[in-house]
């Protein structure tokens, strides 16, 4: 029996695309590993009563993509709470004043921005919004796309245009820091949104970031989503829209390889089996995709080149999951304008770069850079009554430490560094901490199977986006020689993040193909 599609893995981009091959009428069996489904969109219950994510935790970006209503996940149990205020940025620890509170009404952030770093930059802030919110909108339109090389570009940045079209290009290649520098004077608006930025991998002061600050504009239009029962309820909702058409999900059984036969793809399992199919989606790691091809005896020497040629990088997030019996509580701000949202915990873009530069030479940062999020203060269903449930992630941490150190050795010693900072900003918190887990880059790729510990995958630098994610060869989601095989998940075009539009656009392209071999018969 030879059935129409299998997909390999279980994040929400192959997800996304098997629900929308078995709405076409395909027979589709996805095949996951794990006994969990959703990779990085998943929850579990790590203390108990608690729902812990264990990847992503708010979604910035599928809201925007029109996924969630095409494919009707509201039926199938998926309700988003709008994290709002989406961020908020204390002041440097130790000093008195009013932090930074974006919300996602313009007017009220800017009121904010004036009382925290002055009316020069509240009006900057308007002007940055109202300039970076249409260009943001046009770069999410295109991440629904194919990448198709200099058309891409010039259609969501206008360049060529007569109006503007040289500078629309130069900030397409800026970095995000000198894109902040542009338009800013305070240091704490400046960290605030380079950190917001730096989500995406790279630092800031890297060429290509600046799309990535100005994506901070969008948040304004449709705040960041949190998934009422934590990150897996969306993993959970398309599952249940997957099975509803027929679709089948097999945890617990992992594609060990893959191999083509005349007219169809063999994927043998760990079970066993071997499955036939006239299409693979490899919504797995680019890495683990090209294990699979060459245990099923695809071309040795052009995967050697590939892997040699893709840059994971040194190494990105490092998470402190917390049971507790408060959030993080800072000076004199209400809970409310707080704990909704991303507690970007950066005064100083300084702190950045150091942390980045260590990472590079496989030190850990001199002072670890924290990302606070408390969304047991927005949906109380993810911790027991009277009890708090706190993520702390920080970056940059090299998977490969110098010196030989093992991060089984080193892990904890971070986690209560980590623990020091947030405590930095929001003194006494880590005194009411009931548990933790601690999720180290080895910890992330040995659970998720992101290679490296690098959650987006591969590096999102510009040399690794658009028509060059993850190399040219690979971009459109196929790869060459290779007919009936496609890739999807964040290795590919968008890149990492919580977004669906690479499983979607694979799926397209796989009912497109078919379609067009039908036409030619």
């Amino acid at each position: 029996m030879t059935t129409d599609a299998v997909v390999i893995g279980s994040g929400h981009n192959a997800l996304v695309a098997a629900c929308y091959l078995a709405d076409a009428g395909w027979s589709v069996e996805v095949l996951e590993k794990d006994t969990v489904v959703g990779g990085a969109t998943s929850t579990v219950e790590r203390f108990p009563g608690h729902r812990v994510d264990r990847g992503s935790s708010a979604h910035l970006m599928i809201r925007h993509t029109g996924i969630v209503e095409e494919l009707g996940l509201g039926d199938h149990g998926l309700r988003y709470l709008d994290c709002d205020p989406w961020a908020f940025a204390p002041p440097p620890p130790g000093e008195d004043g009013p932090g930074i509170v974006f919300r996602h009404d313009l007017d009220a952030t800017c009121a904010s921005i004036a009382a925290a770093c002055g009316d020069r930059d509240a009006r900057a802030y308007r002007r940055f919004v109202e300039i970076w919110g249409p260009r943001s909108a046009r770069v999410l339109r295109a991440f629904s796309s194919p990448p198709t090389g200099g058309a891409l570009v010039s259609s969501f940045w206008g360049i060529g245009d007569a109006d503007g079209g040289g500078d629309l290009s130069r900030q397409f290649l800026t970095t995000g820091d000198a894109l902040l520098d542009e338009f800013f004077d305070s240091e704490r608006l400046k960290a605030a949104l380079s950190w917001f930025g730096a989500q995406s991998g790279p630092p800031m002061s890297e060429p290509g970031t600046a799309p990535m600050v100005g994506f901070a504009a969008l948040m304004h239009t449709l705040p960041p989503g949190r998934a009422v029962g934590g990150s897996g309820a969306l993993a959970d909702a398309l599952v249940s829209r997957l099975r509803a058409s027929g679709g089948i999900v097999a945890p617990g059984d992992a594609a060990v390889s893959v191999r083509r036969e005349g007219d169809a793809w063999v994927t043998v399992t760990a079970a066993g089996r071997a499955v036939r199919s006239r299409v693979v989606v490899a919504g797995c790691h680019i890495a683990t995709t090209l294990d699979l091809l060459g245990r099923g005896g695809y071309d040795a020497d052009r995967i050697a080149r590939w892997r040699r040629s893709i840059r994971v990088g040194p190494g990105l997030g490092f998470v402190v999951r917390l049971a507790t019996t408060d959030v993080p509580r800072y000076g004199e701000h209400d809970v409310a304008e707080t704990a909704t949202g991303l507690q970007l915990l950066a005064h100083d873009r300084a702190a950045l770069h150091a942390a980045h530069g260590a990472a590079m030479g496989g030190e850990l940062p001199p002072r670890p850079v924290v990302l606070a999020m408390s969304f047991s203060a927005l949906d109380p269903t993810i911790a027991p009554e009277g009890r708090h449930q706190v993520t702390a992630w920080s970056q940059w941490h090299p998977y490969r430490l110098s010196g030989g150190r093992s991060w089984d050795d080193v892990g904890d010693a971070e986690a209560d560094r980590v623990l020091a900072e947030l405590d930095r900003y929001a003194p006494g918190f880590s005194g009411g901490v009931l548990d933790r887990h601690v999720q180290t880059p080895a910890d992330i790729e040995r659970e998720l199977g992101m290679i490296g510990g690098n959650v987006m995958h591969v590096e999102m630098s510009l040399d690794q986006m658009l028509l060059w994610r993850p190399l040219p060869e690979l971009a459109r989601y196929r790869v060459p020689d290779a007919p009936g095989l496609y890739l999807t998940g964040a290795s590919t075009h968008p890149g990492g993040g919580v977004n669906g539009a690479s499983g979607r656009s694979a799926a397209r392209a796989a009912l497109r193909d078919r379609r067009r071999r039908r036409w030619r018969r």
